[in-house]
């Protein structure tokens, strides 16, 4: 699982001073801290729970946030990493059905055909939704 955390970026004359990560030399490690959006000045990222963040700049404050309906849903609105899991499901969808045979999904009634469309759809969401639990939301 993976908690979100927020802090603001701060810019001086020279530099633009970000979230330090962790060094992710260990062998193994596939785990990675993701930067999900930037909302009304807040960066938002996804921290896996076995990452510990190294000590930050003194002009950086990290916070965890408490993950309420709304700011969940404006990170999914503002998160280009959301929108590529989204459009992921839609292709994962397309590799069996076109526009037109959802469409037509539609307009006949339950069937066996009705059913494994159904079924893969629903296989295809699920995987999305894992992937947007893996970030923490």
């Amino acid at each position: 699982m993976a908690r979100i955390c927020k802090y603001r970026k701060f810019t001086d004359a020279v530099t633009t001073h970000c979230l330090l990560e962790p060094d992710y030399g260990r062998e193994g490690s596939e785990e990675r801290i993701t930067e999900l959006c930037t909302i009304d000045g807040d960066t938002y990222v996804s921290v896996p729970d076995s990452i510990i963040l190294p000590p930050q700049p003194e002009q950086i404050t990290v916070e965890e946030v408490t993950l309420t309906d709304d700011l969940a849903a404006a990170i999914k609105a503002a998160s280009p990493h959301v929108a590529l899991i989204n459009q992921r499901v839609v292709d994962r969808i397309r590799e069996r059905y076109s526009v037109n045979d959802e469409i037509k999904m539609l307009r006949i009634g339950p069937s066996t055909e009705t059913g494994a469309y159904n079924d893969w759809v629903e296989e295809c969401r699920t995987w999305g939704r894992v992937e947007k639990e893996g970030l923490g939301l």
